[in-house]
């Protein structure tokens, strides 16, 4: 489902379950993930998140989110709180490899990363959520707000169009662009430029730079 690799200094995290749609059981599993990799993040390291085939992450499985009720649904909200919080407070470099689409809550997690290469000739980066009837909270349009200007996040939120990856670099959505046979070895390239940068100052910078971000995040254990 979520495999997690070390190749030299940089943490490789592989979404590898078809269209990558968010469950609880697939939150669970980021945030084991995320446990090893703070656990080992002294010295020279960097995280690169990226997917298999067409796909990075389409988003929410809305058949089964829909489905929780009470403490479940609680959960899941809060545990997505907690994954977004924590790829935004890791004190190391994060660069996201889009390799396929990102849709909706797909999109926010490459969002929450510092910085984001999408495959040249293939995907779209979508907010998608106008056309599926989902509303976004306020700490993901504030990290929207935050990554672009106020008119491409107005527009992406309200017209859902799917961004090609000429697009998303002309947007500031994503900061590169690679072939498919390039992509994962230049945001490993990114990321391992960035990984010797002293860890505690690099991670006090990232949260001051993202600090009104994660405290949106924060309000809603």
């Amino acid at each position: 489902m979520i495999k997690l690799e070390r190749d030299g200094a940089i943490h490789l995290v592989t979404l590898d379950n078809g269209p990558n749609t968010i469950d609880p059981e697939w939150q669970a599993r980021l945030l084991e993930v995320l446990d090893t990799i703070e656990g080992d993040c002294e010295g020279d390291a960097g995280l690169v998140l990226t997917g298999v085939g067409k796909f990075f992450c389409s988003g929410l499985n809305v058949e089964v989110v829909m489905g929780l009720e009470g403490e479940a649904r609680g959960l899941f909200s809060r545990s997505m709180s907690e994954i977004m919080r924590r790829i935004l407070s890791l004190p190391i470099p994060t660069v996201a490899a889009l390799n396929g689409h990102a849709f909706a809550a797909g999109a926010f997690i490459a969002l929450a990363c510092d910085y984001r290469i999408m495959r040249a000739d293939r995907g779209w980066f979508c907010i998608s959520e106008v056309d599926v009837g989902v509303p976004i909270g306020q700490p993901m349009a504030n990290l929207l707000k935050a990554r672009v200007s106020p008119q491409v996040a107005r527009n992406a939120m309200l017209s859902g169009h799917r961004y090609t990856a000429e697009e998303a670099v002309a947007a500031g959505f994503a900061d590169a662009m690679a072939s498919e046979a390039d992509l994962l070895n230049e945001a490993k390239k990114m990321a391992a430029e960035l990984a010797t940068k002293e860890r505690r100052i690099f991670g006090t910078l990232k949260k001051t730079l993202n600090a009104d971000v994660i405290a949106g995040y924060e309000t809603q254990d």
